[in-house]
């Protein structure tokens, strides 16, 4: 019984080895298998850093328009929501007894003047003294500023526009006794208009005037923004809110906005010409740094390499990539997306396939 043990335990061990190896055979070793990944080459493109802010719009000029005497209102020249030029007369105020003294003072006026002229030619002649020569000419500037004073409040009895603007309603009717503390109507100049926001106080160092902005507003089309751009920066910051006043133009004739309408602000800090990005997929972070896995088009496959670089701004999904050891150009392809969930290493040979299309839209400015 012993050799015939022995047989079955050989024919065991050998059908064991046998099917051990039919199981191993199709394994293929992992450094023969290729990763497929998605790639795409690096691309130079201006990048804007922005920040985004909640404004408000104001009039480029506003004011109420008031009397500067009193009196009642005689005529009314304007029709409420009119658009005015500088200088057309908006109310006449009742002005019979400042003309009635402007007679009276220019009679004067006249009267010192002969005066004047009579005691210069006695004086040249030597016929009266200096000093009745002297009284002439005080009393004829005395008369000349008295009619000039009521010249002036005859004028201050029509109320004009202060400038090219749009009119309010009105608050009166012909027939209202006015004083200088009574409302008229207002005016604002809508030609341009202020967009007025506050800027948190790490960013106001990157604001000055003549920095740009893009306006957007719910009453703006859809997708539409305006060009603005800044022409105030305060120089002290709120201690209450920590940021700074800022104020801005922007041009929007006909375009819906009214002063007092909320806005949204898109601030731009910063401009950067011609930077190599990458899209945002790319950037892998880990306990060694930030890094990007080009692709090694030296080797047959291509391999994959791992480049630690520096990130700067991020803006529609793309980022500023700056090399830290070696060099990067816009020839250089990189993996472009997952390449957090890949199982890639230094070496790892990659079988390359373009960008899917919809994610390299995305990524465009």
């Amino acid at each position: 019984m012993f050799p015939g043990r022995l047989v079955s335990v050989v024919l065991m061990v050998g059908f064991a080895l046998t099917g051990c190896a039919k199981k191993q055979a199709p394994v293929a070793r992992m450094s023969d298998q290729l990763q497929p990944v998605e790639v795409t080459r690096l691309s130079r493109q201006d990048l804007e850093e922005t920040v985004s802010l909640v404004g408000s719009v104001a009039a480029n000029e506003a004011a109420t328009i008031r009397p500067e005497t009193t009196g009642l209102v005689r005529e009314i020249h304007f029709e409420e929501g009119q658009r005015v030029n500088k200088g057309d007369l908006l109310v006449k105020i009742d002005d019979a007894e400042l003309k009635a003294q402007f007679a009276q003072s220019d009679a004067r006026y006249q009267l010192a003047e002969q005066n004047l002229q009579r005691a210069e030619l006695l004086g040249a002649s030597q016929s009266n003294s200096l000093a009745e020569v002297d009284r002439a000419r005080s009393e004829f500037a005395a008369a000349k500023s008295e009619r000039e004073l009521i010249r002036v409040r005859l004028d201050r009895s029509e109320v004009r526009a202060p400038f090219d603007g749009v009119l309010g309603a009105r608050t009166l009717s012909p027939g209202d006794y006015v004083n200088p503390q009574s409302v008229i109507t207002t005016i604002d100049d809508l030609s341009r208009l202020k967009i007025e926001f506050q800027v948190p106080e790490r960013f106001a160092a990157k604001v000055r005037p003549g920095t740009k902005f893009a306006l957007r507003s719910s009453a703006l089309p859809t997708d539409a923004a305006l060009s603005g751009e800044v022409y105030f920066v305060s120089a002290v910051v709120d201690r209450e809110t920590r940021s700074s006043a800022v104020k801005g133009y922007v041009v929007a004739a006909d375009s819906g906005l009214k002063p007092g309408m909320f806005t949204n602000v898109d601030l731009v800090l910063d401009v950067r010409r011609g930077v190599l990005t990458v899209p945002e997929g790319a950037i892998l972070t880990t306990t060694a740094g930030t890094q990007i896995v080009t692709v090694n088009e030296s080797t047959t496959p291509p391999t994959a390499a791992f480049v630690p670089v520096r990130t700067g701004l991020r803006a529609k999904g793309v980022v500023e990539v700056e090399a830290l050891q070696g060099q990067l150009s816009d020839a250089t392809q990189v993996v472009a997306s997952g390449v957090g969930a890949l199982i890639l290493y230094p070496g790892t040979k990659l079988e390359l396939k373009p960008q899917v299309k919809e994610l390299r839209t995305a990524s465009l400015p």
